[in-house]
C-alpha cells in the first residue's frame, strides 16, 4: 500500500510538472508577436492602376497611410505590421509614385487635386466608409482635400510632419514654394528638376536633418527604392509639376484650418522635431485650432516613421485605444 501511494504521489507530481511546463510553453507562445502578412495589390481605375499595401482584418477599423515626397507606401513597410494586428491598414502609392501608374506628364498635368481624386477613388472602391487618416509631407495636401469633401468619414487624424500652417515653414521655405509656382523660366525648371536627382534625394531629403546619433536609423533601402521610380526624365518631371503646384496648398491652409476648428477631429500629432523643412512650430500650431489634440515631438527628422517606427506605432495604438477606435 505504501509503495502504491508513493508511486501515485510521484505520478501526480510528474503530471503536475508536465502540466505546468505545458502551460508555461503555451503562455510563452501567446507572447510571440506574429503580425498578419502584408498584401501587395493593384486596383484598376480606368486606364490607371493604383498600387496599395494592405494588412490586417478588414472587419477592424481602417487606417489609411498617406505618404510624402519622394517616397511611396514603401515608407510604411515597418509601421504596417505593427498596426495590422489591431487594425486594417491600407497604404496606397500616389498616382505617379511608386508602383502606381506614372501617366505621361506631357499629357497629364500633375496637381494635388489629381492625386487626391485618385486616392479617394481607391478608398471608395475598396468600400471603406470611415477611416483613420495618417498623413506625412505630401500626404497632408492629399488628405486634407479628401477630408474637405467628406469630413464625417475621418474617425481620427494622425499628423506626422504634415504641414498645414505657415508657422511650420521658414520665410525662405515659403518663398521656395511661391517661386516654384510663379517663376516659369527654364533656369527655375532646371533647379526644380535637380531636386529630384540622386544627390538631392539622399542628402537634401533623407540625410538632411539627421546627425551622427541617429543617421544609422535611416535605411538606404528608402532612397534606393525611391530613386528606382525617379529613373527617367518623365518620372522626375511628375515631381517637378507637384513642386510647381505646392504653393496652392499654402493658399489653402486657412480653409483647412477652418475645417479643423469646426470639425474638431480626434487628432494625434507625432512630429520629428529635427525636421528643418516642416519645423516643429508647424506641429504646435495645430493646437490653436485643435486644443484637445495630443502632441508628441520626437527626436527625429522629416522621415520620423523611418527613424522612430516603434515609438510612433506605440503612440498610435495607445491613442486610438483611448479614443475607443478599436
Amino acid at each position: 500500500m505504501k509503495q502504491f501511494l508513493f508511486l501515485t504521489l510521484i505520478s501526480i507530481s510528474l503530471f503536475s510538472c508536465n502540466n505546468k511546463a505545458k502551460k508555461q510553453a503555451e503562455s510563452n507562445k501567446r507572447e510571440y508577436f506574429l503580425p498578419p502578412p502584408t498584401g501587395h495589390h493593384y486596383l484598376a481605375i480606368g486606364d490607371v492602376k493604383l498600387f496599395y499595401r494592405a494588412a490586417g482584418n478588414p472587419k477592424n477599423p481602417t487606417i489609411v497611410l498617406l505618404h510624402g515626397y519622394p517616397s511611396s507606401s514603401h515608407t510604411y513597410r515597418h509601421l504596417i505590421p505593427m498596426l495590422a494586428t489591431h487594425y486594417y491598414v491600407i497604404a496606397p502609392d500616389n498616382l505617379g509614385s511608386g508602383y502606381s501608374t506614372h501617366l505621361n506628364p506631357d499629357s497629364t498635368h500633375y496637381t494635388f487635386d489629381l492625386l487626391a481624386e485618385y486616392t479617394q477613388k481607391l478608398v471608395d472602391r475598396l468600400g471603406i466608409k470611415k477611416y483613420v487618416m495618417y498623413m506625412q509631407d505630401f500626404g497632408a495636401p492629399v488628405g486634407y482635400r479628401m477630408m474637405m469633401k467628406d469630413p464625417e468619414r475621418i474617425e481620427a487624424l494622425i499628423v506626422q510632419n504634415a504641414n498645414a500652417y505657415l508657422a511650420g515653414l521658414t520665410e525662405k521655405r515659403q518663398a521656395f514654394f511661391r517661386t516654384a509656382q510663379s517663376d516659369t523660366s527654364a533656369a527655375k525648371h532646371a533647379f526644380l528638376y535637380g531636386l529630384t536627382g540622386a544627390d538631392a534625394i539622399i542628402n537634401q531629403q533623407y540625410l538632411f536633418d539627421l546627425d551622427s546619433t541617429n543617421v544609422h536609423l535611416q535605411s538606404p533601402d528608402a532612397w534606393t527604392h525611391d530613386l528606382a521610380f525617379l529613373s527617367s526624365e518623365k518620372d522626375r518631371e511628375i515631381q517637378v509639376q507637384l513642386f510647381q503646384d505646392y504653393n496652392n496648398n499654402l493658399l489653402a491652409y486657412p480653409t483647412w484650418q477652418k475645417m479643423l476648428r469646426e470639425q474638431q477631429p480626434k487628432t494625434l500629432i507625432v512630429w520629428g522635431a529635427k525636421d528643418q523643412k516642416f519645423n516643429a512650430n508647424g506641429a504646435k500650431a495645430y493646437l490653436k485650432d485643435l486644443p484637445n489634440a495630443t502632441l508628441h515631438l520626437l527626436d527625429a527628422g522629416h522621415f520620423a516613421a523611418e527613424e522612430k517606427t516603434r515609438e510612433i506605432a506605440s503612440f498610435i495604438l495607445s491613442f486610438l485605444d483611448e479614443q475607443e477606435i478599436k
